[in-house]
């Protein structure tokens, strides 16, 4: 949690002493002018400043939580480079203010006494506030790069109380510190980790669609270097650098670093050449009597003296509610719809432009998928799917000039379209998805079915060979036939659904079976598998290679007559690997050959194949979905190469825990990159 924590508890520290020291010496200052009833104005703006900085940190989260996925992406990539910015000017503006800040600060608290206590309200809000929101900002940025770490706020916490306890120190004068050198090394550091949150901004908008290049890679170490690792945790965490960046965020690190660094340095050496300035602390000792202050008179209390603190505490939490409230994405307006097998679209009427709401109300006896359509095209803007009969739900999308209809499928019944309505105006963009059919996936699943008898009938030839060794006593060739037979059926991943009963009988586990690896219905690759690694004879298995050759012969007559819905291909893109995951990558299924990761590799090697096939689909539904998938495709093929040597696999088991960490995490992003697939290429149902 560290990593996360260090930017936060960095700019924690700094922040907090700075706004500390500037609270210090207000509060110095009064105590010295003999003007201590003036202190709850000072600490009312200070809470001001607190209730502000607060308040704005709440609406950053949850503005940017009503958000959808890809906005909330450039939203936050928006505010990662506003944020750089704000750092970036604040390390500059402290290296050029630390030796005199001090002294400017008891100026203007000096001419605030004589002009009433707003004035110096107003005095410690501006002082305090600017550091409050640079510090809400930055805090926002670096814990949206950590995602549900609480590293972040805790680093943020610590930095603040230990600013406290110096700025505490150096009020009592029990503690000196050169604020120019701390100020100067701080700035330092935070330079190079606002470098980070630039890179880290840019990646955003490009994830968003603001920037272009999000799959040009500069370098991609995904395959050599452990993201889980314990170093290469603190690099991210702390530098916002990735195992995989693009050449923009490449760029834009260094070109920053190049122009920011220098500038720094350069200033700091040209302030040392100045006349040495004396340490800025709260209240030296040598300047107790130097500066007349102007004698305080405290007003006479016109309200109680609650009222000013709970006001600048409530009005920056309401504003905030309302800020959010407002951007909550609302509908414009609300039409309710009926739905039935007959009553399709009954109440619909032409919607304004803008995000709509739409009450589907079902008042049939079936229930149905409800569709909000372009009767021309077809293409979809917002589905409603198992609204059952007497109930309503909403349905929202968002609407733009053009043709609209609803388009009804009730269970077992014809589905029923709506009338058209026409709507006028432009201005906003309504998202529509083209909906595939079963005719779109035609081409695919022949393919598939043609890709699946080929490798049936080498798993044909391969069994018989396997069942010829045992048989011969041959177990040694055995052992090596049946990992090449076994790793051709994991690569037939999308048909399993199909296969009926013959997966149980080709490749069953022993899980579930009340006599486990003993009882009499084990069967198929894994039977066989726990017989030649268990020192089982020949004789032993011989049944049992028999009836796996026998069950392989059966498939491979069904299989062209059995039904294989086209919709299962999208699914499989995303479940052949899911129960890798699940399955292989735990080592669950291993029965004593530890070649869990040569069947993760054939499962690769079935899911690459189902993409080429559903390639064309894919690249017209998503320009940038198969080049992401490509990249991490890549990464899990290396890390599975690394453990093949040979003829042999490193078992699950004899991982050590940084490759096995690698393994699952480059087999989990694999799956996040698949799983748009279903719903891109998802069968809607038609008229």
């Amino acid at each position: 949690m560290w990593d996360d924590a260090f930017p936060s508890f960095l700019i924690g520290l700094r922040e907090g002493l700075e706004a500390g020291l500037i609270v210090s010496i207000l509060v110095a200052t009064l105590v010295r002018a003999d003007a201590k009833s003036r202190l709850p104005q000072v600490w009312t703006g200070v809470l001001a400043a607190i209730a502000l900085a607060l308040s704005f940190g709440a609406v950053l989260t949850f503005t940017a939580a009503n958000l959808s996925a890809t906005a909330q992406e450039a939203f936050g990539g928006v505010l990662s480079v506003i944020a750089v910015a704000f750092v970036t000017a604040m390390v500059f503006w402290m290296r050029r203010s630390a030796r005199t800040f001090s002294g400017e600060i008891r100026e203007k608290v000096t001419g605030a006494l004589g002009m009433g206590a707003g004035v110096l309200m107003l005095t410690s809000f501006l002082a305090v506030g600017r550091e409050g929101l640079e510090t809400a900002l930055f805090l926002w940025t670096t814990a949206r790069a950590a995602g549900e770490s609480s590293g972040p706020l805790t680093g943020a916490a610590i930095g603040l109380a230990l600013a406290a306890g110096l700025c505490w120190g150096l009020y009592r004068r029990v503690l000196r510190i050169n604020l120019t050198k701390f100020f100067t090394a701080t700035g330092v550091v935070l330079i190079v980790i606002a470098a980070g949150v630039l890179g880290y901004g840019l990646r955003d908008l490009q994830e968003g669609g603001v920037l272009p290049g999000l799959t040009t890679y500069a370098f991609d170490l995904s395959g050599s270097v452990d993201a889980g690792s314990w170093y290469s945790t603190l690099i991210q965490g702390v530098f916002n650098l990735m195992p995989t960046m693009t050449w923009l965020q490449v760029v834009a690190y260094v070109g920053y670093l190049a122009v920011v660094l220098p500038l720094f340095v350069r200033g700091v050496r040209a302030e040392r050449v100045k006349k040495p300035a004396p340490t800025p602390t709260p209240m030296p000792e040598s300047e107790q009597e130097s500066t007349p202050v102007p004698e305080a008179v405290s007003p006479p209390r016109r309200r109680p003296v609650w009222v000013v603190p709970v006001a600048v505490v409530a009005v920056p939490a309401v504003v905030a509610g309302l800020v959010v409230a407002l951007a909550r994405p609302k509908p414009a307006s609300s039409q309710t719809v009926a739905v039935s097998e007959t009553e399709c679209g009954k109440g619909f009427t032409a919607p304004d432009t803008g995000r709509q709401t739409f009450q589907m109300h079902n008042t049939g006896d079936k229930t149905s998928e409800v569709y909000l359509i372009d009767p021309v095209s077809g293409a979809v803007y917002g589905e409603v799917e198992g609204l059952a009969p007497g109930t309503t739900r909403d349905l929202v999308a968002t609407v733009a000039g053009g043709s609209y209809a609803w388009r009804c499928v009730p269970t077992g019944a014809k589905a029923v379209t709506s009338a058209t309505v026409h709507v006028s105006g432009g201005g906003t963009t309504a998202k529509a998805v083209v909906p595939v059919s079963e005719n779109d996936l035609a081409a695919p699943l022949k393919a598939y079915k043609v890709y699946v008898d080929q490798g049936l009938a080498t798993l044909e030839t391969q069994t018989r060979r396997l069942s010829a060794d045992i048989a011969g006593d041959h177990l040694g060739t055995a052992r090596a036939d049946w990992l090449t037979a076994h790793r051709t059926y994991s690569s037939l991943g999308a048909a399993y659904g199909t296969f009926e009963d013959f997966d149980q009988k080709i490749n069953g586990r022993a899980d579930g079976l009340a006599g486990g690896v003993d009882d009499k219905d084990f069967a198929g690759f894994h039977r066989i598998e726990y017989g030649l690694w268990h020192g089982q004879s020949a004789s032993e298995l011989k049944v049992p290679a028999q009836q796996l050759a026998t069950a392989v012969v059966g498939l491979r007559k069904a299989f062209p007559t059995q039904d294989f819905d086209p919709g299962d291909l999208p699914l499989r893109a995303h479940e052949i690997l899911e129960n890798a995951l699940q399955f292989e990558l735990t080592g669950d299924t291993d029965e004593g050959s530890g070649t869990n990761l040569a069947t993760v590799d054939s499962n690769l090697a079935g899911t690459r194949e189902l993409l080429t096939v559903l390639k064309p689909l894919l690249t017209k539904e998503s320009s940038t979905l198969l080049p992401a998938v490509d990249a991490a495709v890549t990464r899990l093929q290396q890390l599975l190469d690394s453990a093949h040597h040979g003829g042999s696999w490193t078992p699950v088991e004899q991982l050590s825990q940084v490759e096995k960490a690698r393994l699952d995490g480059a087999t989990g992003q694999l799956l996040e990159e698949l799983a748009p697939v279903p719903d891109l290429l998802e069968i809607r149902k038609s008229a």
